[in-house]
Protein backbone atom coordinates (compact mmCIF):
# COMPACT_ATOMS: atom_id res chain seq x y z
CA UNK A 1 0.00 0.00 0.00
CA UNK A 2 2.86 2.39 0.76
CA UNK A 3 4.31 1.71 -2.69
CA UNK A 4 0.97 2.45 -4.36
CA UNK A 5 0.56 5.73 -2.43
CA UNK A 6 4.10 6.76 -3.35
CA UNK A 7 3.36 6.18 -7.02
CA UNK A 8 0.04 8.06 -6.83
CA UNK A 9 1.79 11.00 -5.18
CA UNK A 10 3.78 11.46 -8.38
CA UNK A 11 1.06 10.59 -10.91
CA UNK A 12 -2.20 12.07 -9.57
CA UNK A 13 -1.21 15.78 -9.16
CA UNK A 14 0.12 16.39 -12.71
CA UNK A 15 -2.64 14.31 -14.34
CA UNK A 16 -5.28 16.20 -12.35
CA UNK A 17 -3.84 19.56 -13.34
CA UNK A 18 -3.90 18.60 -17.04
CA UNK A 19 -7.50 17.39 -16.78
CA UNK A 20 -8.50 20.59 -14.97
CA UNK A 21 -6.85 22.74 -17.64
CA UNK A 22 -8.90 21.07 -20.37
CA UNK A 23 -12.13 21.04 -18.36
CA UNK A 24 -11.84 24.59 -17.02
CA UNK A 25 -13.43 26.41 -20.02
CA UNK A 26 -16.45 24.12 -20.05
CA UNK A 27 -16.87 24.31 -16.27
CA UNK A 28 -16.61 28.10 -16.36
CA UNK A 29 -19.24 28.32 -19.09
CA UNK A 30 -21.63 26.09 -17.15
CA UNK A 31 -21.08 28.16 -13.98
CA UNK A 32 -21.82 31.40 -15.84
CA UNK A 33 -25.01 29.93 -17.32
CA UNK A 34 -26.17 28.79 -13.89
CA UNK A 35 -25.42 32.21 -12.43
CA UNK A 36 -27.36 34.00 -15.19
CA UNK A 37 -30.32 31.64 -14.82
CA UNK A 38 -30.49 32.02 -11.05
CA UNK A 39 -30.12 35.80 -11.34
CA UNK A 40 -33.09 36.03 -13.70
CA UNK A 41 -35.37 33.79 -11.65
CA UNK A 42 -35.34 34.83 -8.01
CA UNK A 43 -37.55 33.12 -5.44
CA UNK A 44 -40.74 35.02 -4.60
CA UNK A 45 -40.61 35.32 -0.80
CA UNK A 46 -43.95 37.03 -0.21
CA UNK A 47 -45.91 35.34 2.61
CA UNK A 48 -43.15 32.79 3.17
CA UNK A 49 -41.72 32.09 6.63
CA UNK A 50 -38.14 32.96 7.59
CA UNK A 51 -36.46 32.15 10.92
CA UNK A 52 -33.43 34.30 11.76
CA UNK A 53 -31.24 33.43 14.73
CA UNK A 54 -28.93 36.03 16.25
CA UNK A 55 -31.32 38.71 14.98
CA UNK A 56 -30.78 41.21 17.80
CA UNK A 57 -27.85 43.12 16.23
CA UNK A 58 -25.36 43.57 13.41
CA UNK A 59 -25.71 41.27 10.39
CA UNK A 60 -28.67 39.36 11.78
CA UNK A 61 -30.61 42.59 12.25
CA UNK A 62 -29.86 43.84 8.76
CA UNK A 63 -30.81 40.49 7.22
CA UNK A 64 -34.17 40.77 8.99
CA UNK A 65 -34.75 44.15 7.32
CA UNK A 66 -33.79 42.82 3.89
CA UNK A 67 -36.25 39.93 4.21
CA UNK A 68 -38.90 42.31 5.51
CA UNK A 69 -38.69 44.29 2.26
CA UNK A 70 -39.68 41.06 0.47
CA UNK A 71 -42.93 40.87 2.51
CA UNK A 72 -42.14 37.68 4.41
CA UNK A 73 -43.35 36.40 7.76
CA UNK A 74 -40.43 36.77 10.15
CA UNK A 75 -39.44 34.82 13.24
CA UNK A 76 -36.68 36.70 15.06
CA UNK A 77 -34.68 34.72 17.61
CA UNK A 78 -32.06 35.98 20.08
CA UNK A 79 -31.50 36.20 23.82
CA UNK A 80 -32.27 39.94 23.99
CA UNK A 81 -36.04 40.02 23.73
CA UNK A 82 -36.23 43.76 24.47
CA UNK A 83 -33.91 44.46 21.55
CA UNK A 84 -35.95 42.18 19.28
CA UNK A 85 -39.11 44.19 19.92
CA UNK A 86 -37.66 47.31 18.33
CA UNK A 87 -36.24 45.35 15.41
CA UNK A 88 -39.60 43.69 14.91
CA UNK A 89 -41.29 47.11 14.68
CA UNK A 90 -38.75 48.26 12.13
CA UNK A 91 -39.32 45.10 10.10
CA UNK A 92 -43.06 45.74 10.03
CA UNK A 93 -42.50 49.27 8.74
CA UNK A 94 -40.32 47.87 5.97
CA UNK A 95 -43.01 45.47 4.78
CA UNK A 96 -42.93 42.24 6.81
CA UNK A 97 -46.39 40.66 6.79
CA UNK A 98 -46.06 39.39 10.37
CA UNK A 99 -43.24 39.32 12.91
CA UNK A 100 -42.86 36.88 15.78
CA UNK A 101 -40.07 37.40 18.32
CA UNK A 102 -38.73 34.71 20.65
CA UNK A 103 -36.04 34.80 23.31
CA UNK A 104 -33.94 31.65 23.01
CA UNK A 105 -30.38 30.36 23.27
CA UNK A 106 -29.30 28.61 20.08
CA UNK A 107 -26.71 26.47 21.89
CA UNK A 108 -29.53 24.71 23.76
CA UNK A 109 -31.35 22.07 21.76
CA UNK A 110 -34.54 22.44 23.81
CA UNK A 111 -34.68 26.17 23.04
CA UNK A 112 -34.23 25.42 19.34
CA UNK A 113 -37.04 22.88 19.40
CA UNK A 114 -39.25 25.41 21.16
CA UNK A 115 -38.90 28.24 18.64
CA UNK A 116 -39.10 25.91 15.63
CA UNK A 117 -42.20 24.15 16.98
CA UNK A 118 -43.86 27.47 17.81
CA UNK A 119 -43.14 28.63 14.26
CA UNK A 120 -44.75 25.50 12.80
CA UNK A 121 -47.74 25.72 15.13
CA UNK A 122 -48.37 29.35 14.17
CA UNK A 123 -47.40 29.53 10.48
CA UNK A 124 -47.53 25.85 9.53
CA UNK A 125 -44.24 25.96 7.60
CA UNK A 126 -40.60 27.10 7.46
CA UNK A 127 -39.05 28.24 4.17
CA UNK A 128 -35.70 29.78 5.15
CA UNK A 129 -33.59 29.21 8.25
CA UNK A 130 -30.94 31.93 8.60
CA UNK A 131 -28.20 31.23 11.15
CA UNK A 132 -26.30 34.41 12.03
CA UNK A 133 -25.33 33.86 15.68
CA UNK A 134 -21.57 34.40 15.90
CA UNK A 135 -18.97 35.22 18.53
CA UNK A 136 -15.32 36.17 18.12
CA UNK A 137 -12.29 37.04 20.25
CA UNK A 138 -9.20 39.22 20.02
CA UNK A 139 -6.61 37.50 22.21
CA UNK A 140 -3.62 35.31 21.40
CA UNK A 141 -4.20 31.67 22.25
CA UNK A 142 -1.27 31.39 24.67
CA UNK A 143 -2.50 34.38 26.66
CA UNK A 144 -5.82 32.78 27.61
CA UNK A 145 -5.65 31.96 31.30
CA UNK A 146 -9.36 31.12 31.56
CA UNK A 147 -10.03 28.25 29.18
CA UNK A 148 -13.74 28.24 30.02
CA UNK A 149 -14.21 30.71 27.16
CA UNK A 150 -13.06 28.09 24.61
CA UNK A 151 -16.21 25.90 24.69
CA UNK A 152 -18.37 29.04 24.73
CA UNK A 153 -16.81 30.17 21.45
CA UNK A 154 -17.20 26.71 19.92
CA UNK A 155 -20.78 26.36 21.16
CA UNK A 156 -22.04 29.60 19.67
CA UNK A 157 -20.11 29.47 16.40
CA UNK A 158 -20.68 25.77 15.69
CA UNK A 159 -23.43 24.15 17.77
CA UNK A 160 -25.43 27.39 17.62
CA UNK A 161 -25.83 26.64 13.90
CA UNK A 162 -26.10 22.86 14.06
CA UNK A 163 -28.94 22.61 16.59
CA UNK A 164 -31.38 24.94 14.76
CA UNK A 165 -30.54 23.17 11.50
CA UNK A 166 -31.11 19.72 13.00
CA UNK A 167 -34.51 20.69 14.40
CA UNK A 168 -35.76 22.65 11.37
CA UNK A 169 -34.48 20.32 8.63
CA UNK A 170 -37.57 18.01 8.45
CA UNK A 171 -39.85 21.03 7.96
CA UNK A 172 -37.53 22.66 5.43
CA UNK A 173 -37.63 19.46 3.37
CA UNK A 174 -41.42 19.69 3.03
CA UNK A 175 -41.22 22.98 1.12
CA UNK A 176 -37.78 22.68 -0.50
CA UNK A 177 -36.55 25.37 1.83
CA UNK A 178 -33.10 26.87 2.31
CA UNK A 179 -30.51 27.17 5.06
CA UNK A 180 -28.45 30.37 5.12
CA UNK A 181 -25.23 30.41 7.13
CA UNK A 182 -23.15 33.38 8.27
CA UNK A 183 -19.58 32.09 8.05
CA UNK A 184 -16.27 33.92 7.68
CA UNK A 185 -13.17 34.01 5.51
CA UNK A 186 -11.15 33.15 8.64
CA UNK A 187 -12.32 29.57 8.16
CA UNK A 188 -9.43 29.13 5.71
CA UNK A 189 -7.49 32.43 5.87
CA UNK A 190 -5.25 32.41 8.97
CA UNK A 191 -5.30 35.62 11.01
CA UNK A 192 -3.76 36.16 14.46
CA UNK A 193 -5.88 36.47 17.62
CA UNK A 194 -8.70 34.41 16.07
CA UNK A 195 -7.54 30.83 16.57
CA UNK A 196 -10.65 29.39 18.27
CA UNK A 197 -13.00 31.49 16.16
CA UNK A 198 -11.31 30.37 12.94
CA UNK A 199 -11.41 26.72 14.00
CA UNK A 200 -15.12 26.94 14.77
CA UNK A 201 -15.89 28.58 11.41
CA UNK A 202 -13.84 25.95 9.57
CA UNK A 203 -15.81 23.22 11.31
CA UNK A 204 -19.02 25.01 10.43
CA UNK A 205 -18.27 25.24 6.72
CA UNK A 206 -17.15 21.61 6.51
CA UNK A 207 -20.33 20.54 8.29
CA UNK A 208 -22.58 22.30 5.78
CA UNK A 209 -20.53 21.23 2.76
CA UNK A 210 -21.01 17.61 3.86
CA UNK A 211 -24.69 18.24 4.58
CA UNK A 212 -25.16 19.35 0.95
CA UNK A 213 -24.42 15.81 -0.24
CA UNK A 214 -26.65 14.23 2.39
CA UNK A 215 -29.78 16.27 1.67
CA UNK A 216 -29.05 16.68 -2.06
CA UNK A 217 -31.64 18.91 -3.75
CA UNK A 218 -34.27 18.69 -1.01
CA UNK A 219 -32.96 21.72 0.88
CA UNK A 220 -30.67 24.41 -0.48
CA UNK A 221 -27.69 25.74 1.48
CA UNK A 222 -26.17 29.21 1.07
CA UNK A 223 -22.80 29.78 2.73
CA UNK A 224 -22.00 33.46 3.22
CA UNK A 225 -18.40 34.42 3.99
CA UNK A 226 -17.20 37.91 4.76
CA UNK A 227 -13.78 39.42 5.04
CA UNK A 228 -12.79 42.56 6.91
CA UNK A 229 -16.07 44.35 7.69
CA UNK A 230 -15.13 47.35 9.79
CA UNK A 231 -12.50 49.63 11.21
CA UNK A 232 -9.08 48.86 12.65
CA UNK A 233 -9.14 46.33 15.47
CA UNK A 234 -7.44 47.53 18.68
CA UNK A 235 -9.20 45.93 21.64
CA UNK A 236 -11.86 43.37 22.37
CA UNK A 237 -15.08 44.76 23.80
CA UNK A 238 -17.00 43.27 26.65
CA UNK A 239 -20.64 42.57 25.93
CA UNK A 240 -23.20 41.68 28.57
CA UNK A 241 -26.60 40.61 27.31
CA UNK A 242 -29.65 40.48 29.51
CA UNK A 243 -29.79 37.07 31.14
CA UNK A 244 -26.67 35.94 29.30
CA UNK A 245 -23.06 35.30 30.10
CA UNK A 246 -20.28 37.76 29.33
CA UNK A 247 -19.21 37.55 25.73
CA UNK A 248 -16.33 38.99 23.76
CA UNK A 249 -16.77 40.13 20.25
CA UNK A 250 -14.41 41.28 17.54
CA UNK A 251 -14.23 45.03 17.21
CA UNK A 252 -14.32 44.61 13.46
CA UNK A 253 -17.89 43.37 13.87
CA UNK A 254 -18.87 45.67 16.72
CA UNK A 255 -17.82 48.89 14.98
CA UNK A 256 -18.37 47.78 11.41
CA UNK A 257 -19.48 50.54 9.12
CA UNK A 258 -23.25 50.53 8.65
CA UNK A 259 -23.08 50.52 4.87
CA UNK A 260 -20.78 47.45 4.81
CA UNK A 261 -23.03 45.45 7.10
CA UNK A 262 -26.08 46.49 5.09
CA UNK A 263 -24.34 45.62 1.81
CA UNK A 264 -23.35 42.18 3.09
CA UNK A 265 -26.87 41.52 4.38
CA UNK A 266 -28.31 42.59 1.03
CA UNK A 267 -25.99 40.21 -0.81
CA UNK A 268 -26.88 37.34 1.53
CA UNK A 269 -30.64 37.68 1.10
CA UNK A 270 -30.37 38.27 -2.65
CA UNK A 271 -28.07 35.27 -3.06
CA UNK A 272 -30.28 33.03 -0.95
CA UNK A 273 -33.41 33.96 -2.91
CA UNK A 274 -31.56 33.27 -6.16
CA UNK A 275 -30.45 29.87 -4.93
CA UNK A 276 -26.73 30.65 -4.85
CA UNK A 277 -24.57 28.16 -2.98
CA UNK A 278 -22.04 30.82 -1.95
CA UNK A 279 -22.12 34.52 -1.16
CA UNK A 280 -18.74 36.22 -0.74
CA UNK A 281 -18.04 39.75 0.43
CA UNK A 282 -15.72 40.90 -0.96
CA UNK A 283 -15.06 38.21 -3.57
CA UNK A 284 -11.43 39.20 -4.22
CA UNK A 285 -10.43 37.36 -1.03
CA UNK A 286 -10.64 34.15 -3.08
CA UNK A 287 -7.24 34.90 -4.60
CA UNK A 288 -5.68 34.13 -1.22
CA UNK A 289 -7.20 30.65 -1.40
CA UNK A 290 -5.08 29.89 -4.46
CA UNK A 291 -1.97 30.87 -2.53
CA UNK A 292 -3.15 28.81 0.43
CA UNK A 293 -3.33 25.69 -1.76
CA UNK A 294 -0.47 26.18 -4.21
CA UNK A 295 1.97 28.53 -2.46
CA UNK A 296 1.30 28.52 1.31
CA UNK A 297 4.79 29.81 2.15
CA UNK A 298 4.24 32.98 0.11
CA UNK A 299 0.94 33.58 1.91
CA UNK A 300 2.58 33.08 5.31
CA UNK A 301 5.46 35.43 4.50
CA UNK A 302 3.06 38.08 3.22
CA UNK A 303 0.95 38.04 6.37
CA UNK A 304 3.98 38.12 8.60
CA UNK A 305 5.17 41.27 6.85
CA UNK A 306 1.75 42.91 6.92
CA UNK A 307 1.01 42.08 10.54
CA UNK A 308 4.47 42.44 12.06
CA UNK A 309 3.89 46.09 13.12
CA UNK A 310 7.62 46.71 13.57
CA UNK A 311 7.97 43.73 15.85
CA UNK A 312 5.55 45.02 18.48
CA UNK A 313 2.91 42.63 19.67
CA UNK A 314 -0.36 44.38 20.37
CA UNK A 315 -3.14 42.38 21.91
CA UNK A 316 -6.21 42.54 24.10
CA UNK A 317 -6.37 40.81 27.47
CA UNK A 318 -10.14 41.18 27.69
CA UNK A 319 -11.63 37.70 27.70
CA UNK A 320 -8.38 35.91 28.54
CA UNK A 321 -8.98 35.70 32.28
CA UNK A 322 -5.91 37.83 33.00
CA UNK A 323 -6.02 41.19 34.80
CA UNK A 324 -5.96 44.28 32.62
CA UNK A 325 -2.97 46.62 32.98
CA UNK A 326 -3.37 49.88 34.85
CA UNK A 327 -4.69 52.73 32.74
CA UNK A 328 -6.79 50.46 30.53
CA UNK A 329 -10.01 52.05 29.30
CA UNK A 330 -13.16 51.02 31.17
CA UNK A 331 -15.17 48.15 29.79
CA UNK A 332 -18.29 49.25 27.94
CA UNK A 333 -21.52 47.60 27.05
CA UNK A 334 -21.68 46.59 23.43
CA UNK A 335 -24.12 48.56 21.33
CA UNK A 336 -25.27 47.77 17.84
CA UNK A 337 -23.60 49.67 14.99
CA UNK A 338 -27.10 50.29 13.70
CA UNK A 339 -28.49 53.64 14.91
CA UNK A 340 -31.88 52.43 16.07
CA UNK A 341 -33.57 55.75 16.88
CA UNK A 342 -32.35 57.41 13.69
CA UNK A 343 -33.43 54.46 11.54
CA UNK A 344 -36.84 54.37 13.19
CA UNK A 345 -37.36 58.06 12.36
CA UNK A 346 -36.38 57.41 8.75
CA UNK A 347 -38.78 54.49 8.53
CA UNK A 348 -41.61 56.57 9.95
CA UNK A 349 -40.93 59.35 7.42
CA UNK A 350 -40.91 56.83 4.58
CA UNK A 351 -44.19 55.43 5.80
CA UNK A 352 -45.75 58.89 5.95
CA UNK A 353 -44.62 59.55 2.38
Amino acid sequence: MDLINSALNWVVPPVSMVMLAFAWPALSFISVCEWVYSSLFSEDMEDKVVIITGASSAIGEQIAYEYAKRKVNLVLVARRETRLRGIGENARYLGAKHVMIMAADVVKEDDCRRFVNQTINFYGRVDHLVNTASLGHTFYFEEAADTSVFPVLMDINFWGNVYPTYVALPYLRQYNGRIVVNASVESWLPLPRMSIYSAAKAALINFYETLRFEIREDVGITLATHGWMGTEMHRGKLMVEEGAEMQWKEEREVHAADRKVEAFARLIVSGACRGHAYVKYPSWYDVFLLYRVFAPNILNWTFRLLLSNNGARRTSLIGTGRPLPEGSPPQKLLTSPFNFSQQQQQLQMQRME
